[in-house]
């Protein structure tokens, strides 16, 4: 009888951890769904009265088709690609920073402090290192603040980066209605940043390109060959052993978040200074929340956020050609979007755990 119960009260489908995979199988994996996604969309499309094929050409031109077109894919993927690297040091640990669209506004607003106000005083290459040391220092400052409340008193972090991004947006608001406002503009609008103090162009674009692929390698060293990248790791791993270990787990909270701040404001610093040349409640532009995505995709790996971040870029700039070039809505090239990346995230589960039907069992541990 018990048996009996106990078989009825057995799912129909569990899941189970999965052993080790293999590459070949996880990329195998990540072919089929992205093959899937794929075809969903063209279902979508179809739906909308177009052929798939001659609108997955058309975002691939759209990104690629020509050099002033990729200079905008890279303009897109640049901030993407830093704000990634930001974030993943909190995430590392466990510290689910989700104020990076905040940490990037603050960011942008310190660096305008100076470049809208001292241009007629600083020669180009001072202003734009005070720009740049004030955007890094903001974003840090506004990084530790839910990493002190964490380590001190046990807040929730999700919940406090989440509401100081509403609190950066709000300031930039009141910036744009009040003491920063453009003179002689009869609608909320921050001043343009002169031209002799943007950031200059490397091949087309900021050079902003050319420190993110740096920050990619100095990433990668920073979390696989110091010590500093081991405590995150063991502090990710739990924080009661990184504390038998020795190591000072609220130290390597507000050290650590500090760092992804930093990174998140100087993000703001790129945007203001070498791509939208003012700040408005558009500067982050959902970089911050969009970059969790090419974190996750990646695994938390620097050169893997790279390759993740250029295909979203691609596939954002794609989506901007299509809407003009088959009349498509924003809304229906947005959830174009969703569904790839949902099928590319979603897949990422098939590769940690698998599924067992009731009945069948497990025959590995």
């Amino acid at each position: 009888m018990s048996s009996n119960a106990g078989q009825m009260k057995e799912p129909f489908i569990r899941m189970a951890k999965r052993d080790a995979l293999s590459q070949q199988k996880a990329w195998g994996i990540r072919g089929v769904a992205f093959l899937l996604s794929l075809v969903t969309g063209g279902l979508l499309i179809l739906a909308l009265g177009h052929n798939p094929f001659s609108v997955y050409a058309s975002m691939i031109k759209g990104a690629w088709g020509s050099r002033t077109v990729i200079h905008e894919t890279i303009k897109i993927a640049v901030p993407l690609l830093i704000t990634a690297i930001g974030i993943s040091f909190a995430f590392k640990m466990k510290f689910w920073n989700i104020g990076g669209e905040g940490q990037i506004l603050v960011g942008a607003v310190a660096a305008g402090a100076f470049g809208l106000f001292t241009a007629h005083i600083f020669p180009k290459l001072p202003l734009v290192i005070l720009m740049m040391l004030a955007g890094i220092a903001a974003g840090g400052i506004y990084g530790l603040l839910p990493a002190v409340c964490k380590a001190k008193w046990g807040t929730n972090e999700t919940l406090f980066t989440l509401m100081l991004n509403y609190i950066a947006l709000a300031f930039v608001k009141y910036l744009m209605n009040g003491p920063w406002k453009a003179e002689g503009s009869s609608y909320p609008k921050i001043g343009m940043l002169v031209p002799g103090a943007r950031l200059t162009k490397v091949f087309g674009v900021h050079w902003g390109w050319i420190l993110a692929l740096v920050l990619v390698v100095a990433a990668y060293i920073y979390f696989n060959k110091t010590k500093q990248g081991y405590e995150i790791a063991v502090v990710g791993e739990s924080n009661n052993t990184a504390r038998y270990a020795g190591i000072n787990v609220s130290k390597v909270f507000i050290r650590t978040m500090f760092l992804s701040g930093a990174l998140c404001g100087l993000v703001g610093m790129l945007q203001f200074a070498g791509a939208d040349y003012t700040i408005t409640e558009g500067t982050a532009g959902g970089v911050g929340f969009t970059a969790i995505t090419v974190a996750w995709l990646a695994k938390m790996n620097p050169f893997g956020m790279l390759v993740v971040s250029v295909f979203i870029a691609m596939l954002e700039r794609g989506a901007n050609t299509i809407q003009t070039n088959f009349k498509i809505p924003a809304s229906a090239s947005d959830l174009l979007i969703g569904i790839i990346l949902f099928f590319m995230l979603g897949c990422e589960f098939f590769i940690s755990y698998r599924l067992i039907r009731r009945g069948k069992e497990e025959t590995h541990a």
